[in-house]
């Protein structure tokens, strides 16, 4: 205990009477500690707006067509598809789902959304927190995320007028809003949802394809009786509905166009800046190291061990780099209530806690070889009597 209160008042000692020196230290920490937590945001953010409504789904498996390689911009599956899959044993219910790209002109400036379709009541269909869901068949009505609703102030009730390109032609549809769900972003885009057969009529089509009525979904999202059992029901899926590949959650997420690149270039700039917090923090305290080797030197001569010397430094190095990383959190903090919501960060609770663990980790790794240093120093030689 006593070498623990010795360590401790001498380093916040040195701290106290050199604060200007070790609040700068501080201070770069937490410019460090701000440029982290903002990349883990911003990768969360941009994760989120790629998978967000791929990984809420009620559902275990999604079908797809055959040699498609689990993308769903690829896959077209036939109209019946969804319905054969229901027959099969095992499965509790299924949803086919429709992908699609528009624009809502009826704003102040035009807004670019994922416009999908979806039966109401089976998975495909998000859970609805406020209003009601859309009516079947071509009923002209939408169900909005409230990213759409964030950006653009529309409410539950109002019209929405949407543009679409058929052939050579723009053309303009009519939606009422009559629900409202959460999280529900695809492909980077805030997303509205409307019936199968409506979105059919009013979806971006080729000069080729207006001649259709006929709704082709993308995907089927499956749920399953008993989630447990799902490389068994892959396996009867494949086996009993013809021109298909089957796969999970996961892997649908790891196959949207970019999303695995994205990641990890996002996750390679966390590390790089950890590697530099490492490097400046060790530099910081090496040089302090060098400059009070006389002063250690004493503290030797006069009987403290190289534990209380070494313990000293550790706690040094773990009081500036706690303080630095609290100012940046609460720089974060301040930063992100100003941005608006199109900027996709999220400051996911996990993710955000692990990069505060790794950057009050960074410290001692980065003081190590000070700490090293400054316990291998001989009183003698320190003070020039060796």
């Amino acid at each position: 205990m006593n070498s623990m209160f010795l360590a401790t008042y001498l380093a916040l000692k040195e701290v106290i009477r050199n604060r200007g020196r070790f609040l700068l230290v501080a201070l770069v920490i937490a410019l460090i500690t701000l440029l982290v937590l903002f990349i883990a945001a911003l990768g969360e953010g941009l994760a989120n707006g790629n998978r967000q409504y791929v990984a809420n789904l009620d559902a275990q498996l999604i079908v797809f067509l055959e040699k498609s390689d689990y993308i769903i911009s690829s896959s077209r599956l036939e109209t019946n598809t969804s319905r054969s899959v229901r027959r099969v044993e095992g499965v509790a219910d299924a949803g086919a789902i429709y992908t699609s790209s528009t624009e809502i002109v009826s704003l102040a400036e035009p807004l670019k959304v994922s416009m999908l379709g979806v039966e109401a009541g089976r998975p495909g269909m998000p859970v609805i927190v406020e209003g009601r869901e859309f009516r079947t068949g071509e009923a002209r009505e939408t169900v909005i995320d409230r990213n759409v609703a964030l950006r653009s102030d529309i409410q539950i009730g109002d019209v929405i007028e949407i543009r679409s390109t058929q052939g050579t032609d723009d053309k303009f549809f009519e939606l009422k809003v009559v629900g409202l769900v959460e999280g529900q972003s695809y492909f980077f885009q805030p997303t509205i949802f409307v019936p199968p057969a409506t979105w059919e009529k009013i979806r971006p089509q080729s000069e080729s394809e207006l001649s259709s009525d006929t709704p082709f979904p993308n995907i089927v999202a499956v749920k399953l009786q008993d989630p447990a059992q799902a490389e068994e029901m892959t396996a009867r899926l494949i086996e009993r509905v013809p021109n298909i590949e089957v796969t999970d959650i996961a892997t649908t997420i790891n196959n949207i166009p970019g999303y695995s690149a994205q990641q990890g270039t996002v996750q390679t700039q966390g590390v790089f800046t950890l590697l530099i917090g490492i490097l400046v923090i060790g530099g910081f305290f090496q040089i302090q190291i060098l400059q009070k080797v006389p002063q250690i030197g004493v503290l030797k001569a006069i009987g403290s061990s190289n534990g209380v010397v070494g313990l000293s430094a550790v706690i040094q190095i773990i009081f500036v780099t706690a303080l630095g990383v609290g100012i940046g959190g609460g720089l974060t903090y301040l930063f992100s209530l100003g941005f608006p919501p199109t900027i996709p960060l999220v400051f996911n609770g996990a993710r955000s806690l692990i990069a505060v663990a790794l950057l009050l980790s960074i410290g001692p790794v980065g003081g190590m070889v000070s700490i090293i240093y400054a316990v291998r120093i001989e009183p003698l030689k320190a003070l020039r009597l060796g």
